[in-house]
């Protein structure tokens, strides 16, 4: 289930009700967000389900790193991830091909 948010806090406060475990099937990964002004957030997904903690994780599989604002116009489609990545609006470090694999555990709107 896919649906807009207002804000990075409502983002990962409504994540559980995106998720999807089809998409997490095999997954064992740390999927950590370095967003600037609100913060780092880290979300777990293992075992076909997923938890959240807001702060940085020892070991992350990928980082996203981008404004914010920015997060919260790629989390409602209204911003490519492809397209934020090319132009330097989304740094991703770690593993590149588990950040890609998010769009299938973590919908976009529309996507």
């Amino acid at each position: 289930m896919s649906f807009k948010v207002a804000s990075v806090e409502e983002y990962f406060s409504t994540l559980d009700k995106r998720f999807v475990e089809a998409g997490a099937k095999g997954v064992s990964a740390v999927f950590q967000f370095d967003l600037a002004e609100s913060g780092i957030h880290h979300v777990e997904v293992k075992d076909n389900g997923m938890s959240y903690a807001k702060g940085a994780h020892a070991a992350p599989t990928t980082t996203i790193k981008m404004t914010g604002e920015n997060f919260v116009k790629m989390s409602n489609g209204e911003l490519s991830g492809q397209m934020a990545y090319m132009t330097g609006k989304m740094k991703i470090s770690g593993s590149i091909p588990m950040a890609m694999k998010m769009k299938e555990i973590f919908p976009q709107v529309g996507g």
